[in-house]
């Protein structure tokens, strides 16, 4: 057996670069906010961290309102600290709107992290309205060949003509529109609404309500129904 080979992913490198150095820069500036000690480290991680869980929720649930803003905050949040170290402020004389920003940085990251792990995402409830089959068109009857009678031959005794057996009625068809078919999945939606407006109300679920719960029309909500029972 060969031995493993081990290979260096650059990006993988000069993202742990940038996040040692944004790290280091957001330590800089808590301890010249006067947040000395282990409190100067807390704060790259809680920065961190909520960047990370804004990212995650809209990666994995798509985008949204919440998860952008507070994706903002974070990133606002760790760039500001990389430049206010470059240079362009004093860490020996922070300015007293800094020193208040970075002391309520840990309430609002708070909000944000509790804010993006308990808020449920919207996802479209609405079943959408399945196209029943149009029924068969009904066959239109051919007409019949006229039946030419001959002119009666003059003669002294003409035979009367015999008469024809009146026609079979022909069976008219069938007019009635196949069953509607409904999804199981759906039918397993509609008991779960069934149960849980039984369990709020105490009565059973009737056809208009299941209708406008499930947003069907009227001639699927029937079928559903017919199955519910």
């Amino acid at each position: 057996m060969g031995r493993p080979t081990f290979r260096i992913d650059a990006v993988l490198v000069q993202a742990v670069i940038a996040g040692a150095l944004s790290f280091a820069h957001l330590h800089d500036l808590a301890a010249a906010a006067g947040q000395d000690g282990w409190k100067a480290w807390a704060y790259p991680v809680s920065v961190d961290l909520l960047l990370v869980a804004a990212w995650r929720r809209l990666r994995t649930e798509g985008p949204s309102r919440l998860a952008w803003c507070w994706f903002l905050i974070a990133l606002v949040a760790s760039l500001g600290a990389n430049v206010a170290t470059a240079g362009l402020l004093d860490l020996g004389d922070v300015p007293a709107w800094l020193r208040i920003l970075v002391a309520a940085w840990p309430a609002l990251a708070f909000m944000g992290g509790t804010l993006l792990a308990h808020t449920p995402t919207r996802r479209g409830s609405e079943v959408p309205a399945l196209a029943t089959p149009d029924p068969d068109p009904v066959p239109e009857a051919e007409p019949e060949p006229a039946v030419v009678e001959p002119d009666p031959v003059p003669g002294p005794a003409a035979a009367p003509a015999p008469e024809e057996p009146p026609a079979p009625p022909t069976a008219e068809p069938s007019s009635a529109s196949p069953a509607v078919p409904v999804p199981a999945a759906l039918v397993d939606h509609a008991r779960k609404v069934a149960a849980d407006h039984e369990q709020r109300t105490g009565a059973r679920i009737d056809t208009d309500t299941l209708r406008a719960r499930l947003g069907v029309p009227p001639h699927l909500a029937d079928a559903i129904a017919a199955q519910l029972t």
